[in-house]
């Protein structure tokens, strides 16, 4: 059977602050700059969920998108959507809420409910010009 890839764009809006707790202030402020603002700051995020897989005959779907949609929401956008990620997200107490943890972090949550195909890539659109693809350890 042919292959391709099906993708669903989801949105979540989350708080976070870079910083390294094992590193000095001055670091901190110098490496992250105004993303280590102790009050934190928001950003509108955007997800992308790539599945790759066999075109199933009897469908003509790899995944349907809104299998997919309801499997990021529930596993995904409910954790993170409206949240302080270093405050609220315990993942993230131990690692710092950069676009490419928070990719991992989604990525462990979704690659093991694909129910077809596999999750291909993640990626994180942290402002409309910068995001993060990450594709598995």
């Amino acid at each position: 059977m042919p292959r391709c890839l099906v993708a669903r764009r989801l949105h979540f809006n989350a708080a976070h602050r870079l910083h390294n707790p094992d590193r000095s202030e001055e670091w901190n402020r110098d490496t992250f700059g105004p993303c280590n603002n102790p009050h934190y700051h928001g950003h509108n995020y955007e997800l992308d969920v790539i599945v790759e897989g066999d075109i199933d005959a009897e469908t003509g779907y790899v995944l349907d998108v809104g299998v997919l949609k309801r499997i990021v929401e529930e596993a995904v956008i409910q954790q993170l959507d409206h949240r302080n990620l270093n405050l609220e997200v315990p993942w993230f107490r131990d690692h710092i809420p950069t676009a490419e943890n928070i990719a991992v972090f989604i990525w462990d949550l979704l690659a093991p409910r694909i129910p077809s195909g596999r999750l291909q890539r993640i990626r994180v659109w942290e402002t409309p010009r910068n995001y993060v693809d990450y594709e598995g350890a």
